[in-house]
């Protein structure tokens, strides 16, 4: 739970400091750290839904293939 803790703090951190950085507005900055990773986990679950239906097709053998995994075989 701490290192959750301490990503949601650098996430919040992070989307403070961009909003800041482009706004100089604190409001705005502020907002905006608030309500980017409430966006980014509404766009997660869709995401997870689309790839399990599309993004993970077993190949041949019944196994993901090595490219689902970031291994690509040259």
């Amino acid at each position: 739970m701490a290192k959750t803790a301490t990503f949601a703090a650098t996430h919040f951190t992070v989307a403070f400091a961009v909003g800041y950085t482009l706004t100089g507005d604190v409001a705005v900055s502020s907002a905006l750290a608030l309500v980017e990773p409430a966006c980014n986990t509404v766009a997660y679950y869709f995401h997870e839904k689309a790839w399990l239906r599309f993004g993970h097709r077993p190949d041949a053998a019944g196994t993901a293939s090595a490219s689902h995994h970031g291994w690509h075989h040259v």
